[in-house]
């Protein structure tokens, strides 16, 4: 929605493509691939220690900027993962998940007329929320099929007014996991153009083929400008208890605090101690699941050719993107809605991904669901495209 000028109207925002095709799935009792939840809850111990505090207390206001059990908790992580060093005392904030996580960072960074950049394809709450902090948004966009940082694309994008750049690596929705060399050289432009980075890394784990997820504040030079984002619901498939935390130097994380403390204050004191618990005995899960999602990603990929999709390459994440080819003269949401209708298989338009312009024959597919929900999604896919892919044959 646009007001005079053809400014967007901050108080009007439209309803997220999630809803409107999770609303679609309900509707018609479609298996929805499309939002990343699973099927199946995370650790029993998790919910066991949340439960225990749950009963014993606390159960009044945990500290602004959470438990202290969680943020050693997750100073121990980063530690393990990364060789990182924080201070769980000042340099990690505890928020209602990576949603406002991301919020308060971006919030918290910018001021009107301050210039942003964003790599696209996007999570799409990144733009509206700079926006409506008044930033103007800069866009590098990635092109299909490899999805590469290319050289060219952020140099038209930096420029001397450049305030912070949104880093989402494993990127949601494509499956890009960034290199080291493409890591080196984005850093080079925001250490060039005294920029701050906010690191989207929800999706640490979930990195496959061997491949390792490396954090932007690990680079040289690089920890004092970051903020890295993580996410509870990510690790440990929890994401109903939306527990996130954002970690980086005392002076961001004080400025981020600033906002988190209008935004949500705190977060369940319960939960928080319960994660605590996951990520300093239950890590095993979380690495286990990266190998049953890679297996899902190969078996939901395998089908792609047959069915007239394209499939691209997926590194990480939860998501699988394909291109729609011959299969259809729609647009991408178009399609999908038809999908939900017809196949009764709920999948994600990637255009709402994209500022402007962006490409609309690439749709997603959420893999991280369980054996008997992704076997039935795959067989009424098969049911509605192939009787198609063989008239189309008959027809040659």
């Amino acid at each position: 929605m646009v007001g005079h000028g053809g400014h967007p109207v901050y108080g009007a925002q439209d309803t997220t493509i999630f809803s409107v095709m999770n609303a679609l799935a309900a509707r018609h009792g479609a298996i929805n691939l499309g939002q990343g939840f699973p099927d199946e809850d995370g650790p029993a111990a998790i919910r066991a220690a949340a439960a225990r505090a749950l009963l014993d207390g606390p159960n009044q206001y945990a500290p602004l900027t959470g438990m202290a059990v969680l943020r050693k908790a997750v100073a121990a992580h980063a530690k393990r993962f990364y060789d990182l060093d924080l201070d769980a005392g000042c340099e990690i904030l505890v928020t209602a998940g990576g949603t406002e996580a991301l919020a308060a960072s971006l919030t918290g960074l910018i001021a009107p007329g301050d210039e942003a950049v964003i790599v696209e394809p996007a999570y799409d709450s990144y733009r509206p929320v700079l926006e409506a902090a008044g930033a103007q948004v800069k866009a590098v966009r990635l092109e299909a099929p490899s999805f590469k940082l290319e050289e060219a694309a952020l140099a038209a994008a930096f420029s001397p007014r450049t305030k912070l750049v949104v880093v989402n690596s494993p990127l949601n929705p494509v499956g890009r996991v960034f290199g080291f060399a493409e890591l080196e050289m984005l850093a080079g432009f925001i250490k060039r153009n005294d920029a701050f980075a906010v690191c989207d890394e929800v999706y640490e784990h979930l990195v496959f083929d061997g491949a390792a997820h490396i954090p932007l504040m690990t680079l040289p030079g690089m920890f004092e400008r970051c903020l890295r984002i993580g996410s509870a619901g990510k690790i440990f498939s929890l994401t109903g208890w939306k527990i996130g935390w954002v970690a980086g130097p005392a002076p961001l994380i004080a400025a981020v605090t600033k906002v988190h403390q209008f935004l949500t204050f705190t977060v369940s004191p319960a939960l928080q101690i319960g994660i605590a618990h996951g990520l300093e005995h239950e890590m095993d899960f979380t690495l286990s699941l990266t190998h049953t999602l890679q297996k899902k990603r190969d078996r939901l990929a395998g089908i792609m050719a047959p069915l007239g999709f394209e499939a691209l390459p997926c590194e990480g994440t939860c998501f699988l993107t394909a291109r729609t080819g011959d299969l259809t003269n729609e647009p991408d949401r178009a399609f999908c809605e038809r999908l939900a209708r017809e196949a009764r298989v709920a999948l994600i338009p990637l255009s709402p991904f994209y500022g402007t312009d962006g490409p609309t024959d690439l749709v997603r597919f959420a893999f991280c669901k369980n054996p008997e929900n992704l076997g039935d999604a795959i067989t009424r896919l098969e049911n509605y495209f192939l009787p198609a892919a063989a008239k189309r044959i008959m027809g040659k």
